[in-house]
């Protein structure tokens, strides 16, 4: 292996061990889904609940075509960031998209699909009227 080779194994990661707090990395989320017309964005706080995640996120989109493309923004500017987001949903109908983070998970839905399942209920919030 040559110097080169090391200098840029090390440099990506440096860039890849640059990470945000959990608090920072959820107001970056509510960031993008904001700059891209989410609904009715809810962060949920879920320490001291589960150990499943610091952080459940819901927001609706208002199309499926908008909740993919929610999806895919968000998916690749955290995979720009360093991370490793997990990504389920998105090649179905496009009504509910899930990004795993592991400390925050981000569930995005179509508004009709996201009413059918309350699942802000499952963790004693109230959900948005549409």
């Amino acid at each position: 292996m040559t110097t080169r080779s090391k200098t840029i194994r090390t440099t990506k990661k440096t860039v890849l061990q640059k990470k945000f707090n959990v608090e920072e990395l959820l107001a970056i989320i509510q960031q993008i889904l904001e700059n891209g017309k989410a609904r009715d964005i809810l962060p949920i706080t879920l320490k001291g609940k589960t150990s499943l995640a610091d952080y459940l996120v819901i927001a609706s989109g208002s199309s499926t075509r908008q909740v993919n493309a929610l999806a895919s923004t968000l998916y690749e500017k955290l995979k720009d960031m360093g991370y490793k987001p997990r990504l389920e949903g998105k090649e179905g109908s496009g009504e509910w998209v899930i990004i795993d983070l592991g400390d925050i998970i981000i569930h995005l839905f179509y508004p009709q699909t996201r009413a059918f399942y309350e699942i802000e209920k499952l963790w004693g919030e109230k959900t948005p009227m549409p």
